[in-house]
Formats: structure tokens, sequence, C-alpha cells
């Protein structure tokens, strides 16, 4: 299963901010009697490959990718990959493996950034392990986080620099998928806690403007370039990203002229309702909300949060009251601290972010405005895919 010869292939991690190259992740290749060229990935996954041969092969791809990295402009940085299964078998106290090449190389530490896979299987030891990484200089990033057997503790418990958005879980998400707030979540919960965030495997457009919207620092993907075993210059795919980022730029700046509309609208819908909702007119005098295709329900709360009427739904060419969210209290929800704040000062129109309704489970944003001298919140529930 390990016929061919070792070496590293180096694929460039973009910095956002200005379109160059900011480093690369060396990856393992074998290459044939032939010359060909396969990823070891396989290898790697395969529980019935030898562990000792496992780690002998990663240790001659970490020195192959060390020795070439003096090629590399002194800015860059090298994210070498390390498996916390081959930090069990360490002995206590044991030299690690990693930092003796690393010193054997003459590369600057501060260049490196360790990147630790597989937390699945992390070690008691990984904790002793990262610090000893840290005070050699290196950095410290983790692998695939947001999968399926990432525990948020233990990885904040490692203070790493940097997170890598898993995979499968990203381009999930960027094609639209239910994940796409859980990966913003988790990208603003990184940012918080200090940490730069990779999003690998950004293959098209699409994926590119959802790791621009979670605010990654560094992509790293196919559309712009696969693993390779030369380095690309630095300035390679300034062009390229200049004019993604510009078009990236467009599309929010079209989203908010349409937000702006909303508002217009949402105005109008407001000061007809108003009107409506003082004067205790009965349902049956509203129009039907033709111009307003996203509405979702009108309903009214006290100052408290609690629900007066019941929900108005526009449902078989008529209204129709729902009277069991009555005496319900939603002074829990985002959008009303931000009326309260906001809100009652100036007597204004307030938006909500988009979030996801518990009871219907769909994606929502909810206008309100104080009515009645500030007794009462009149409030609109908006259907945020309508939009």
């Amino acid at each position: 299963m390990l016929d061919g010869l070792p070496f590293a292939v180096f694929q460039p991690f973009i910095d956002t901010a200005t379109g160059r190259i900011a480093g690369v992740e060396a990856l393992a290749r074998l290459r044939d009697a032939n010359g060909q060229a396969h990823s070891a990935g396989p290898l790697f996954a395969d529980p019935k490959t030898p562990p000792a041969a496992l780690r002998r092969l990663d240790r001659q791809v970490r020195e192959d990718a060390l020795s070439r990295f003096h090629q590399a402009p002194s800015d860059w940085f090298l994210s070498l990959n390390i498996s916390p299964r081959w930090i069990s078998r360490l002995r206590p106290a044991q030299p690690l493996p990693s930092l003796i090449q690393l010193q054997r190389s003459g590369i600057d530490p501060t260049r490196i950034v360790f990147e630790i896979t597989e937390l699945g299987g992390a070690s008691q030891r990984l904790p002793d392990v990262v610090s000893r990484y840290r005070e050699a200089g290196a950095r410290i990033a983790i692998d695939d986080f947001g999968a399926g057997y990432s525990q948020l503790d233990r990885v904040l418990a490692l203070q790493p620099d940097i997170l890598k958005l898993d995979m499968r879980l990203f381009q999930e998400a960027a094609r639209g998928g239910p994940s796409g707030e859980v990966v913003k979540a988790l990208a603003q919960m990184a940012e918080k806690t200090g940490c730069w965030i990779i999003a690998e495997g950004v293959e098209t457009e699409a994926e590119l403007n959802f790791a621009l919207e979670c605010g990654a620092r560094y992509v790293q993907g196919f559309l712009f370039a696969r693993p390779e075993e030369a380095l690309f210059a630095s300035d390679a795919f300034v062009g390229r990203f200049a004019r993604l980022r510009d078009s990236y730029v467009q599309q929010k700046l079209a989203e908010r002229a349409r937000l702006v509309s909303l508002r217009q609208q949402l105005a109008e819908l407001m000061s007809e309702l108003r009107l409506w909702a003082e004067s205790g007119a009965p349902a049956t005098s509203l129009k039907a909300p033709d111009n307003y295709p996203w509405l979702l329900r009108i309903y009214q709360c006290d100052r408290h949060g609690t629900q007066l009427t019941p929900n108005l739904e526009w449902r078989k060419q008529s209204w129709q009251a729902d009277d069991r969210y009555l005496g319900h209290n939603w002074s829990w929800r985002p959008y009303f601290y931000q009326l309260l704040a906001e809100g009652w000062e100036e007597r204004r129109l307030t938006l909500s972010t988009t979030y996801r309704d518990a009871t219907s489970n769909q994606y929502c944003l909810t206008a309100g405005q104080f009515i009645d001298n500030g007794r009462r919140l009149l409030l609109v529930d908006i259907d945020a895919a309508g939009l």
C-alpha cells in the first residue's frame, strides 16, 4: 500500500485582505514508478494501514516540505498536519519529532502552523504538546472545526490561533443548507475568541462569497489552486481575487438596496396598520396584502412583550385569526430588545436580523413599532425566503 516515493505538495492560503498568498499547507503525495503522483490521504484514512508506516511516511513528507519551504517568500507560513493519535504514542517528556525536524530545518518557528487533525481521537497529552509547540514559537490551528466530533470546550481549552471550518459543513452551508446560520455562528464565536478563520474547500464563487460573509481571514481551495509541487508567486491570484471580491461587494450592495426597499414598503404598511390598530377596527377592514407577499402575520404586544391580540394571517383570500399565542411573552426574543432600545425614544420602525422561528421553523424577520402613545407594540413577521 505504501509503494512510491513520498513527497510534499503545497496548496496556498489566500489572504482575503490582499488577495496575496499568505502561506501554504503541506499535503502528502506518493510518486509511483511511472512518475504519477497519488494522494496519500486514503492511506491515512484506512485503519488497515500500519501506524508505524504512516508515521514514517508523514515524517518524510514533512522533511521534504520543510526543506523546500526555504524557497518560499519570507512572509509566508507553512501549515503542517499533526495527528493526536500519534501524540498518544509518545513517551512522557519525549522530545517532539516535529520540533526536532523544525529545528534541524532552520525554518523560523514563527512561520510554522501545526494543524491538529482528528480532534475526536485526541489524547490527554495534547494540551501539553500544544503548549510545547507554542513555546517553540509556532502557531496552532484546529482542522475540521464544526464537525460532529468537535467539542467546543476541548477546542477552546487549546487556545488555537486559527480554526479551519469543516469542509463538508462549510460547503453544505454555502449551498444554502440549513447549517448556514450554524457556520456563521461558529465563525463569529471564533472571532470573539481571537482566532482567525480559514475556509477550506472553496471551489465555487458561491463558496467564496459565503467564506467572506463568515469573515474568513484566509481561503483555500480549487477555485484558486490545486495542491502543486511547485510554489506559486505571492501575487498569482491577486487579480482574480479582486474581481471575485468586487462581485461579492456588488451582491451585498444589491442586498442592501433590497433592504432599503423593504424598509420603505414596511413604512407604508405600518402607516396603514397603525391607523387600523389605533382605531380598534375589525380585521375585515384591513386591505388584502397584495403588495406585501412576504407578510406572514400581524399581532400586537404590550410594552413587556405579552401578546395582546391573535395573530392575523392572510389565507384563502381573507384574514384569519389564530389565538393560540394570546398571553405568550416574547420579551426574550432579540428583536424585542432592539425595539425597547431603539424604537421607544424615536418611535421609529425597527427591523430585526434574520432568525429561525421556533414555532413555524421558518426563517423570519420581525418589524415593530410603538403605537398608542407607547402602550402597545405593533409587530409584523416577515418571511425571509419570500424576500
